[in-house]
C-alpha cells in the first residue's frame, strides 16, 4: 500500500498514526469555546482538529412527524431538526477556526454532508475531507466530493462490505486514490462488543488502503488496541469538559484523557516496532542472568562431575545448559572451587 499525504504528514503502513480531535458539538454554541478547543487539542497532542459543516436545513426537514423523532439511544426524545440546531457549527465561524488551527500548528478539516458544504469548504481552502458513516451510501455526493481531488477519510459504520466497496469504487472511478477508511461503530457511545477491531486488518487487506478507527467508545482501550491491529488514523471526540452539556459531551474525551491516550498510542507504536531478532544492548546485559553450569561443591582434580557437585543455575558465565550431558560424569582436570563457572579448560 502506498501512503498519501495530508499536509506534511504521510498516512501509510510505516508511519505514525494520525490522531484527530473531533470537535463536533462540543463548542456548545460558543465560538470562544470552539477556539479554546482547537488550542487544547494541539496541547493534548492531536495532529488535527475536525469540525462538521452542515445546517439543520441541509441535514433534514423540520417536521414533528414520527419519522423525524429519535426514540432510543443518547438522543432519545429529540427531534432531528432540533438536534442539528443544537449541534451544528455555524459556517461563519469556520474561517476563523481554520485560522486559529493554522496559528496553533494543528491541521484543520471538516465533514461536509452535501454539495453546498463542499463548495463552502473549497472556498475556505480546506485541504482534505471526512466522509461520515451516514454518508457512505450517498454515492452522488461521494462522486462530487471525489472530483475535488482532495484526500478523503471515510468512516464505515453501519456499512456492509458491499456498500463499502461501492463507495470506494465511486471515489476511485473519479480519479481520487487518496483515500483512507475508518472502522466505526455508529452507536453513541459504542460498546466493546460492537467494535470488531479485527475489521481494521480485513479492510486494509481487502481494499489496500490505510485504515484506522473512528472511536465513539468511552476511554482509550479501543483506540490503543486499534494501533496494534494496524490502525493508522484515530478519530476521537474531544471536549474541554464533559460538564459542558451538548449532544456529544457524554462520549467525548477531556484534554488530560486525550493527552494520555496520545502518549499511550505513541508508546504502543514504539512497542510494536519491527520484526527483528537481533539482541538489543539491554538484552545483552540480561543474557548474563541466564542459567549455566556451575560447580556447587569443591571438586578435586580427577574427581567426577556429578549431579551432586555441579548444577545448572544462574548466572550465565559457565557452559550452556545444552552441554550438560557432555559434562556429566567427566573428570576435573584440576581442583575446582565451589561457585566456579565450568569451562572446558577445567574438564578432562
Amino acid at each position: 500500500m502506498s501512503g498519501f499525504k495530508i499536509n506534511d504528514r504521510i498516512i501509510g503502513d510505516d508511519d505514525p498514526a494520525y490522531i484527530i480531535a473531533e470537535m463536533s458539538a462540543n463548542h456548545a454554541g460558543s465560538k470562544k469555546r470552539a477556539l479554546q478547543i482547537i488550542r487544547a487539542a494541539k496541547e493534548a497532542g492531536a495532529d488535527c482538529v475536525k469540525v462538521q459543516t452542515y445546517t439543520p436545513e441541509t441535514m433534514t426537514f423540520n417536521s414533528d412527524k414520527k419519522w423525524f423523532q429519535i426514540d432510543k439511544g443518547t438522543w432519545e426524545g429529540e427531534n432531528l431538526y432540533n438536534l442539528y440546531q443544537k449541534a451544528y457549527t455555524p459556517w461563519e465561524w469556520q474561517e476563523d477556526l481554520k485560522k486559529e488551527a493554522e496559528k496553533s500548528g494543528i491541521d484543520f478539516f471538516s465533514t461536509p454532508y452535501e454539495k453546498t458544504a463542499v463548495d463552502f469548504l473549497e472556498d475556505l481552502g480546506v485541504e482534505f475531507y471526512k466522509v461520515a458513516s451516514f454518508s457512505i451510501t450517498n454515492l452522488p455526493f461521494l462522486k462530487y466530493l471525489a472530483k475535488k481531488n482532495k484526500p478523503i477519510i471515510m468512516s464505515t459504520g453501519m456499512a456492509t462490505l458491499g456498500e463499502i466497496e461501492e463507495a470506494v469504487n465511486v471515489i476511485k472511478e473519479n480519479s481520487n486514490e487518496n483515500l483512507a477508511l475508518l472502522n466505526c461503530s455508529s452507536a453513541y457511545p459504542s460498546v466493546p462488543n460492537d467494535m470488531n477491531l479485527k475489521k481494521i486488518k480485513h479492510l486494509h487487506d481487502t481494499f489496500n488502503l490505510p485504515v484506522g478507527l473512528s472511536d465513539h467508545s468511552l476511554g482509550s482501550v479501543a483506540a490503543i488496541a486499534s494501533i496494534a491491529m494496524g490502525g493508522k488514523i484515530i478519530e476521537k471526540h474531544f471536549c474541554l469538559s464533559r460538564d459542558i452539556e451538548n449532544p456529544d459531551s457524554s462520549f467525548s474525551m477531556e484534554p488530560a484523557e486525550f493527552k494520555k491516550m496520545v502518549a499511550d498510542i505513541r508508546a504502543t507504536e514504539r512497542a510494536i516496532g519491527n520484526i527483528d531478532y537481533s539482541i538489543s544492548e539491554k538484552e545483552q546485559e540480561s543474557r548474563r542472568f541466564r542459567r549455566s553450569i556451575f560447580a556447587v561443591e569443591d571438586i578435586k582434580a580427577g574427581e567426577k562431575l556429578t549431579e551432586d557437585n555441579i548444577r545448572i543455575i544462574r548466572p550465565g558465565y559457565g557452559l550452556k545448559p545444552k552441554k550438560w550431558e557432555k559434562v556429566l560424569n567427566k573428570k576435573a582436570l584440576k581442583d575446582i572451587e565451589k561457585g566456579t563457572p565450568l569451562n572446558w579448560d577445567l574438564i578432562k
